[in-house]
């Protein structure tokens, strides 16, 4: 199928002008030949030295559906051991691209495109997307989730000019990436309610017909499970095309308002190892154990506001001495300080946030409840539990406590902060 892209651009009820960067998405068997064709007699014949940047195993992965494209362009295969979205990751990459490259061609996952489109950012030159697995929502997106001196970050990058989404690669990953993007569009529960109490709480702009991307995203992903479990390419396509509808509500909104909030400050959290040892887990995985986990407490709350038990309490700002016991431990006290400042928790008042009460309640529970979630996580064979992905349950209060800190995005975890309840 080829997407219209044309149909996100332009005016909209919110008030803005959507701009969408991508100009043409194909997600089909032979995609890799559209690719080829461009390069060679397309839009794309002018470039005079595009590089693939692949890793041994995304190489591995993508190489005969794209043995034509290497014959004309510059290969750049990544040692996959210890590859991150870092800084250490940037300079590999910068260091291993020839310098006269002037189109970047990403063939991967999540690693792969984060380091792909920040460096193409930086270097003011475009890239393709070529994604080798339906693993991640971000291969569309403007923005790099990169984990900078230690402290986990979201900076300005490049949009892929095209994506080329082949099913003859991406469908015959290994389950596990699957699972992986599925946990990924499944955290939107949560970070769709949070974006829409942040705007009910703060009138924060909030954007409607990128809420319904989202919302359309993950109706398919719940109702796909079981052919993508039977391995059927067609649901394969409709998944990819669900994980590029939620990059292009990003690029709609300019960043992943729309797609990450407390769900995915857990994954970051962990990622950071701040309260944690190293863990052998996919982004996704972590994800959707944070969206269980966040929705749990969310379940508590909204409880305790529907029997008239969740009440202010002083809110006296920064948990310094939480942020010098954790971050300060791995040198990042003073980074954690500055993303946390100005205090997103400054633009709450007090007694608005009282009256919503009830409201923020009725958008809770529009979620389905941590039950439903371990049941449709279960059905999809994601992860729901922290010890699938080599956490400690013990460290989950920390981890609830502390996560909101990692992004300065206002979610209801974060405005819980301000609140005190009881649960009998």
């Amino acid at each position: 199928m080829e997407i219209d892209v044309e149909q996100f651009q332009g005016p909209c009820s919110c008030r803005r002008q959507h701009e969408i960067t991508v100009k043409g998405i194909w997600i089909e068997s032979g995609a890799s030949r559209k690719l080829y064709e461009m390069l060679t007699e397309g839009e794309l014949r002018d470039f005079a030295a595009p590089a693939i940047v692949w890793d041994e195993n995304t190489k591995e992965a993508a190489l005969e559906a794209l043995e034509d494209v290497e014959e004309i362009c510059e290969s750049v295969c990544l040692d996959c051991e210890n590859l991150h979205a870092d800084n250490h990751g940037v300079e590999i990459l910068e260091e291993t691209l020839p310098e006269e490259t002037d189109l970047i061609l990403a063939v991967g996952s999540g690693t792969i495109h984060d380091l792909s489109r920040y460096v193409a950012h930086k270097w003011g030159i475009p890239f393709i997307s070529v994604p080798t697995a339906a693993s991640v929502d971000g291969f569309l997106s403007n923005v790099a989730a990169m984990t900078w001196n230690g402290m986990k970050k979201t900076v300005p990058a490049q949009g892929p000019l095209y994506v080329f989404a082949d099913t003859d690669i991406f469908s015959k990953a290994p389950y596990r990436l699957t699972a992986s993007g599925m946990s990924d569009l499944l955290g939107k529960y949560i970070a769709l309610a949070d974006w829409k109490i942040a705007a009910l709480v703060t009138d924060e702009y909030i954007c409607e017909k990128t809420i319904a991307l989202e919302e359309e995203a993950l109706e398919k992903t719940v109702g796909l499970i079981e052919e993508l479990k039977e391995g059927d390419p067609e649901a394969f396509e409709q998944l990819m095309y669900a994980l590029l509808l939620s990059g292009i509500a990003m690029q709609m909104v300019g960043n992943s308002r729309p797609a990450s909030c407390a769900e995915h400050h857990v994954s970051h959290l962990w990622e950071m190892e701040v309260i944690n040892d190293k863990v052998d887990a996919l982004h996704g995985e972590k994800v959707s154990v944070g969206l269980v986990m966040v929705r749990k407490r969310y379940e508590e709350i909204a409880q305790a506001i529907e029997k008239g038990a969740c009440r202010l309490k002083p809110y006296h700002g920064l948990e310094t001495d939480l942020l010098r016991d954790t971050f300060g431990k791995k040198g990042l006290m003073e980074s954690a300080v500055q993303e946390n400042t100005p205090d997103p928790l400054d633009l709450v008042e007090p007694e608005k946030l009282m009256e919503l009460l009830p409201e923020i309640a009725k958008i809770l529970d529009t979620v389905p409840s941590s039950g439903e979630l371990v049941k449709i996580l279960q059905k999809a064979g994601c992860c729901y539990e922290p010890e699938q992905v080599g956490i400690s349950r013990e460290l989950v209060p920390m981890t609830l406590q502390l996560c909101p800190y990692v992004r300065n995005r206002l979610s209801f975890l974060r405005i819980s902060k301000m609140l005190q309840w009881t649960t009998k």
